[in-house]
């Protein structure tokens, strides 16, 4: 038992004791010293290289917060919402892309004068209630592995990515990211998506430029994802 749970049960038991006046004696029977210690002033010293590297540390902790949303400000300016209410879908696009009528695509934008690299939605009926129905996430993307691998154009094709994530009243959609080396245009690199509503299977594909001399960079890249996460359904009318 310490001394100060020692002192306090001590003087408890006489308060239970003694009457009223006899408190003063009893409650503190520890005699109390008459100085108290001196507190020594705590010293803090910088050199000239450790100041000079803390100034620089609040100079980049006050300017970070703006470059961050300076670039999430840019990012928002770069890409623009395209909804279509009468297929039943959503995205965000790139701004200054162009959109272009192409047969078999329900909306296709495109680069200007970089037809290679563009954003398509391919909207056809299916029976199909869920895509869920298709298999899973890994047994729908071997399937397009395999199709690309069909077309006379491709020369190789590799799959990077895929994941499932929950869209608009928790509709499952299918996303993967793949590469293609074609004899048009070359090695691109696609992101994909698809979900299926109302009996509709609804399909996107992002493809950009991806060569070895001029890849694609990590600022276009988080574009791509940003219209890749952003494809979701919304109630027909």
């Amino acid at each position: 038992m310490g001394l100060g749970t020692a002192v306090g049960l001590w003087g408890a038991c006489n308060l239970l004791k003694q009457p009223y006046p006899a408190i003063a004696k009893t409650l503190f029977p520890v005699p109390i010293p008459k100085t108290q210690p001196k507190w020594k002033p705590l010293v803090c010293c910088l050199s000239r290289r450790e100041l000079n590297l803390s100034i620089v540390s609040l100079l980049l902790a006050a300017a970070l917060p703006n470059t961050v949303f300076k670039v999430i400000a840019q990012e928002q300016e770069q890409l623009q919402r395209y909804t279509d209410s009468v297929e039943g879908f959503t995205l965000l696009r790139p701004s200054s892309w162009i959109k272009v009528d192409k047969g078999g695509a329900t909306v296709l934008f495109e680069e200007e004068n970089r037809g290679v690299n563009n954003v398509g939605v391919v909207v056809s009926p299916v029976r199909l209630e869920s895509l869920k129905q298709f298999g899973s996430p890994q047994s729908v993307a071997d399937k397009i592995i395999q199709a690309e691998k069909r077309k006379e154009s491709t020369k190789d094709v590799e799959l990077i990515g895929v994941r499932e994530r929950s869209g608009q009243g928790a509709l499952p959609v299918y996303e993967f990211e793949y590469i293609v080396d074609s004899t048009r245009g070359g090695l691109k690199r696609i992101f994909s998506a698809a979900f299926v509503n109302s009996k509709k299977l609804y399909l996107l594909n992002i493809a950009h430029a991806d060569k070895p001399e001029s890849p694609l960079d990590s600022h276009t890249r988080t574009m791509l994802e940003r219209v890749l996460h952003s494809f979701d359904a919304v109630p027909l009318t």
